[in-house]
């Protein structure tokens, strides 16, 4: 995988407390930002898709069991 070189701009306070934090997880601040930012994309898309299945249960609430999904889908 090729990297690139992302710049951020941070007060000196934060920088120290992403430091911080990521020292105590043992992981480097790149490595820390880089797994939180996608992290948090992670958990929107799952919310997201979580969502869209509340709403389709909302309109239609039908329930199956394990069998009958078994039966339908494989």
């Amino acid at each position: 995988m090729a990297t690139s070189t992302l710049t951020l701009r941070l007060a000196e306070s934060e920088k120290k407390l992403l430091a911080d934090y990521a020292k105590a997880f043992g992981m480097s601040l790149s490595e820390f930002v880089r797994t939180s930012a996608l992290e948090r994309i992670e958990d929107e898309l799952d919310l997201k898709a979580w969502d869209e299945a509340k709403g389709e249960f909302d309109a239609n609430p039908e329930t199956l069991t394990a069998e009958q999904i078994a039966a339908k889908y494989l």
